[in-house]
Formats: structure tokens, sequence, C-alpha cells
């Protein structure tokens, strides 16, 4: 993992609050309408950002959401440009983040195993009657 600086680090958490209160307020889209930004990472030359999000519903639904913010990359730049003050704001990228779905599945992976450790399997001693 490359080491950020504060600046890079302040720019992308900054950006990550005016774009989730333009996608709030400002934003028309259904498609939108679920979209939860989860992080964003801004290259060391600011000239790039990921922005990382999450959605409520279906993969077809984050795929439909990922399409939409990057239709609405030029505006939301425009307002975020506007916002800060700043003639240059990086190149939105939008990434479906796929974190908060993995959490979910370990947690289940490891239920079961705490489940399936507590309630072991009966083994062939354990249901041999003919013991005399």
């Amino acid at each position: 993992m490359k080491k950020v600086s504060p600046r890079v680090r302040r720019i992308g958490d900054q950006i990550q609050r005016e774009l989730a209160e333009i996608l709030r307020d400002h934003t028309k889209d259904p498609r939108i309408g679920f979209v939860t930004l989860t992080g964003v990472e801004v290259t060391a030359d600011l000239a790039h950002a990921k922005v990382f999000f999450t959605n409520m519903g279906a993969i077809s639904a984050a795929a439909d959401a990922e399409q939409a913010l990057a239709r609405a990359a030029g505006f939301l730049r425009s307002e975020i440009a506007h916002r800060l003050g700043s003639f240059t704001v990086p190149q939105l990228h939008f990434v479906y983040d796929v974190s908060i779905e993995r959490g979910m599945e370990m947690s289940y992976l490891i239920d079961q195993a705490i489940a399936q450790e507590s309630h072991p399997p009966a083994t062939l001693a354990d249901t041999d009657t003919d013991k005399t």
C-alpha cells in the first residue's frame, strides 16, 4: 500500500464530503438514489480520484449506479470545483466497493465454523453401539 501524504488524504476526504452532499441534494437520477460513498483515493499528482461506492440492491443495481455516476462525473467535478473554489479537480473514476460484501461473506463463514465447532459431526466411534 502506497503512503499518501496528509494533504492528499485531506483533499480526498473533502471531495468525498462534497460528493456525498451533491449526490444527496442535487442529483435526480434514481439509479444514484441508494449510493453510499465509502472512500476516495486521490493520486499524488491530484489528477485522478477513485471514488469507491456501494449501494443497496443487487449487483445489477450497482452496475447501473456506476454507469449513472460516470455519466454525471462532469457535473460532479464542476460542482466540487465551485464549492471548493478550485480550478482543478481530479478526474473522477467510480469503483464499486466490494469490501462490505466480502466482510459479510467472511462473517457468514466464521458463524458457520463456530456452529460446526459447537456441534461437531458424529464420528464412527460415536455411533458404534456394539461395545461390550
